[in-house]
């Protein structure tokens, strides 16, 4: 019998399992960007350490492996902001990006108290936005950060606990 994939929240102890697997999932846009000096690929384990204890992050295990993970903080306006949401490449294609961008805007949505979820992601990044957009994520802004490289900033309001009540 297979095991199941389990959504948690992640510790300090999680980090290195994270940054390797950021590593891993992060090749495929380096390479639809033609850079590799992306800061996934750069980022330092004490970096990645600090982000984990600055803001939220979750991890999806299959036993003990990290097989994705999704991180990101609410500002003081309310505005969850929604970062690197990784699924390792033989987990994709199976709903865990959809299971842990739902479980984090639930975290948010509760003890944070967000108004709004806001990502971001390449403008040729096709499965991350079918992703977001299934999830009702509309397009606000773009920015060009490089030659290569256009940013699209994604953005949906939170449900208010009223209103998600009586849903």
């Amino acid at each position: 019998m297979g095991m199941s994939v389990t959504i948690s929240a992640a510790g300090a102890q999680d980090a290195e399992q994270i940054l390797k697997l950021q590593y891993l999932c992060y090749q495929s846009e380096a390479e639809l960007y033609g850079d590799y000096g992306i800061e996934p690929l750069t980022q330092s384990l004490d970096d990645l350490r600090a982000e984990i204890a600055q803001g939220h992050a979750l991890v999806a295990r299959l036993g003990d492996e990290v097989v994705a993970s999704v991180r990101g903080s609410v500002d003081e306006g309310g505005t969850a902001r929604i970062a690197k949401l990784i699924v390792h490449p033989r987990m994709q294609r199976h709903g865990l990006g959809g299971r842990l961008l739902d479980a984090i805007e639930k975290r948010f949505s509760g003890e944070d108290a967000a108004k709004r979820f806001q990502l971001f992601t390449g403008h040729r990044s096709e499965n991350n936005l079918r992703l977001y957009r299934s999830r009702g994520y509309l397009q606000v802004s773009s920015e060009q950060v490089g030659p290569r490289l256009t940013l699209l900033t994604l953005e949906k309001e939170a449900l208010t606990r009223d209103f998600a009540a009586s849903a």
